[in-house]
C-alpha cells in the first residue's frame, strides 16, 4: 500500500513529535486533538522545534518550510481522517478511550486506511474489534522523544495482514526509523520489557537502601553506558505514564508483580510526575 497521508490522533508530547517526524519525512500530515488549546500548544512547540533545527544547521530553511507546509493541526477528526492512508493513535493509555477513538476512525477513515496505535502496553487486539477492519490494525510504538529515538516497535495481532505489517514497516523506514517487528503480542513488547527489568531492579535497590537514586543513575550511565539513568528516564517519560503502563500490564496479566512499585504509586498519588510537573525523583526549576 502506498502511504502518502498520515493522521496522528493526540497532540501530546508523543503525538506532536510523531506528526512532525512524518511531515519532515515527506508525508502530508495532520495532528488532531479534542482541545483547541492542546492543538495550539502542539503547533507552537513544533514550530519552535523546526526553528531550532534550522538555527543549529541540522535542517535547511527550505526543508523546514516544506515540512511546515505538509503538517496541519486540527480538532476536526472526521475531516482529518477522510483522506488518511495511515492513522497513528497517540491518545492516553486508557483502553476505553482508545476503543472509542478506533470506532470513530473506522467510520471516518477510508476503507483501505491502516489504523495503528502508538500504545506501549495495550496490544492492538484490544482495539481491533472496535473496527470492521481488524486485519488493518496493529501497534506502531514510537519511543520518547519520537523525533530523536530511532526504534519503532511494530506489533501484529492475530488478525493483522502481512500487507499491513509490510506497509507500516516501510513507513517507519521512510521516517528514518529502525523498525522492530514483533510477530506475536506480549505485554510490554520488547524494549519496555528490557527497560522495565532495569527500572524494577533500580527501584528495589533504592527501596532497600542499597544506594541513592543519584548513584544508581550514575552506575547506569557510567558503568553500563546508558544515556540516562532509570530514575532520570522515569522523570523524562513521566511517572504518571510509568504508573499507568504498569496498571495496564496488570490489567492484561492479573499478575501482582506487574503492579506499579509502591514508590511509583506514591509519586503518582502525590502528583509528582517528573519534568512535566517540576518534581519527580528529582526537582526541576
Amino acid at each position: 500500500m502506498d502511504v502518502r497521508t498520515v493522521l496522528v490522533v493526540g497532540s501530546g508530547a508523543m503525538g506532536r513529535q510523531i506528526g512532525m517526524a512524518a511531515a519532515v519525512a515527506g508525508f502530508t500530515t495532520a495532528v488532531r486533538d479534542v482541545s483547541a488549546e492542546a492543538v495550539s500548544a502542539a503547533e507552537a512547540d513544533m514550530h519552535r522545534w523546526l526553528d531550532g533545527r534550522v538555527a543549529k544547521g541540522r535542517l535547511g530553511e527550505a526543508q523546514a518550510a516544506d515540512a511546515w507546509e505538509r503538517i496541519a493541526f486540527t480538532t476536526d477528526l472526521a475531516a482529518a481522517a477522510a483522506d488518511a492512508d495511515l492513522v497513528i493513535e497517540a491518545a492516553t493509555e486508557k483502553l476505553e478511550v482508545k476503543r472509542a477513538i478506533f470506532a470513530e476512525l473506522d467510520a471516518f477513515a477510508p476503507a483501505q486506511a491502516i489504523l495503528a496505535t502508538n500504545s506501549s502496553t495495550l496490544a492492538s487486539s484490544t482495539v481491533a474489534d472496535a473496527t470492521g477492519r481488524p486485519e488493518k490494525v496493529c501497534n506502531m510504538h514510537f519511543f520518547n522523544p519520537a523525533l530523536v529515538m530511532r526504534a519503532v516497535e511494530i506489533v501484529r495481532n492475530p488478525q493483522t495482514s502481512d500487507e499491513t505489517v509490510a506497509t507500516v514497516v516501510e513507513v517507519a523506514r521512510a521516517m528514518g526509523k529502525s523498525p522492530v517487528l514483533l510477530n506475536k503480542e506480549i505485554p510490554g513488547f520488547v524494549a519496555n520489557r528490557l527497560m522495565g527489568a532495569v527500572r524494577d531492579e533500580a527501584l528495589a535497590l533504592y527501596a532497600g537502601g542499597v544506594a541513592s537514586l543519584e548513584d544508581i543513575d550514575t552506575a547506569a550511565k557510567d558503568a553500563l553506558g546508558y544515556p540516562m539513568g532509570p530514575f532520570e528516564l522515569m522523570d523524562l517519560v513521566g511517572l504518571d505514564v510509568t504508573y499507568l503502563i504498569r496498571q495496564a500490564a496488570y490489567g492484561q496479566t492479573g499478575d501482582e508483580k506487574d503492579l506499579p512499585h509502591p514508590l511509583v504509586t506514591a509519586k503518582y498519588e502525590a502528583g509528582e510526575f517528573g519534568r512535566k510537573t517540576g518534581k519527580g525523583w528529582y526537582t526541576y526549576e
